[in-house]
Order: structure tokens, then sequence, then C-alpha cells
């Protein structure tokens, strides 16, 4: 069986997570992504502390599409240094594992 990642962004508005989201998931570089509300960032940017409100989508995806996944959000992201953070799957049930394989599939 496939190693399965979760790759969490976040971006500036709803917009832009959803087209990230589109996006990975037309290519089939993810079987779903899913986008949560606004949530408070804050964090050291050049210098200063920042605040900002993102929007957060994680990707369910397969460990052999991560590389063109991630590639893909950098080049789609408007961040100079987007946050592209995978982590691994240690355990699922086998019908959605079984489910992420197939969509992430090319052919």
């Amino acid at each position: 069986m496939a190693d399965f990642l979760t790759v969490l962004t976040t971006t500036d508005t709803p917009e832009k997570a959803e087209a990230l989201a589109r996006g990975a998931v037309t290519a089939r570089l993810a079987a779903c992504a899913q986008i949560s509300q606004p949530v408070t960032s804050v964090y050291r940017w050049q210098g200063a502390i920042e605040t900002a409100s993102e929007w957060q989508v994680l990707f369910k995806t397969t460990t052999a599409r991560y590389a063109e996944l991630e590639a893909h959000l950098r080049e789609a992201h408007d961040y100079e240094t987007p946050e592209i953070i995978a982590t691994p799957v240690t355990q699922g049930s086998e019908g959605y594992l079984a489910w992420v394989v197939e969509e992430t599939t090319i052919g």
C-alpha cells in the first residue's frame, strides 16, 4: 500500500484557498483539499511581528505525489515563502486510503 500524507498551506483569502484546492485536485495531486475558516497567524516576517487572518488548506495525497504537489503549490501561491508542511498519515481506513490512491493516480 502507498504511503499517505496530509499537506498544509495557508493563504490570505478564501478565493485563493479555493483556487489552490481546486488546482491540486484537478491535477490529481491531491484526492481532497479541505479549507478551514480563517485562523489568526502571528509570525515574524522581515524583522517585524505580524498578525494576519489566513485560510488553511489541508490536502490529502500520497507520498509519491508530494514533490509534484509542492511544486504546484510553490508555482500557484502568491506568498514569497508559502507554508507547505507535510505530515505522514500513520493509519487510516482502508477504503478511504484506497480512494486517495485512486484519485491521485494518473491514467
